[in-house]
């Protein structure tokens, strides 16, 4: 026979992962959905942000005494021994080395950075059904580097063709640039609305 679960296990599996207490004057304690408190920020010893974790990560390297936290969400976390607050932010002890400064030009990446989003019809399309476009075509002297490609979908990139923005009257909707590494990282990981706790830290260099 299956093994039977504690009434603490079904709890935590009603409660899942991403809950919090807010107080209810008129009533018990309630749980709401926290969203973007899922996730933590990770910084260097120097303060420059390293990555983005998951807040089970987060509260191990704090138990690991790897990590020292800088800002925490109201979220109160339950530990066998005592109860911590859920990180925000939280800085390496060790100093680690860092490459954002370099991010690898490649297809995939200006996706990224142009949020799936055809730069000159602003359409949001299925990675399937969108392209490079040269701002400035190959065949008229463009280059191939993030400041003269922009994310096209593949009919604006049939219609524009080989011609300059002027003369297809097509320009793209931002002009494009070399992400940073972290910003591209957020967007993997899929952060959009930037935590409050975070906006301090936030200084990487282009």
């Amino acid at each position: 026979m299956p093994k039977r679960k504690t009434s603490i296990e079904a709890r935590r599996r009603r409660e899942g992962p991403a809950r919090r207490k807010d107080l209810d004057k008129n009533g018990p304690k309630r749980y709401v959905s926290t969203g973007f408190m899922e996730q933590t920020l990770l910084l260097n010893t120097t303060f420059e942000p390293v990555s983005v974790v998951s807040w089970r990560k987060a509260v191990t390297l704090v138990f690991l005494e790897k990590v020292e936290v800088l800002e925490e969400y109201d979220r109160e976390i339950r530990g066998v021994a005592r109860n911590i607050r859920q990180p925000a932010v939280i800085r390496l002890r060790r100093l680690v080395r860092n490459n954002h400064s370099f991010v690898k030009f490649s297809r995939k990446n200006v996706f990224l950075r142009d949020n799936l989003t055809c730069q000159y019809c602003g359409g949001v399309f299925d990675p399937r059904q969108l392209t490079c476009d040269h701002i400035i075509p190959r065949s008229r002297g463009g280059v191939t580097e993030w400041t003269n490609i922009v994310t096209s979908c593949n009919r604006c990139n049939l219609k524009k063709g080989d011609k300059l923005p002027d003369e297809a009257k097509m320009s793209p909707r931002k002009k494009p640039t070399r992400p940073n590494g972290f910003s591209l990282l957020m967007l993997h990981v899929g952060v959009k609305i930037m935590p409050e706790y975070w906006k301090n830290y936030l200084f990487v260099r282009e």
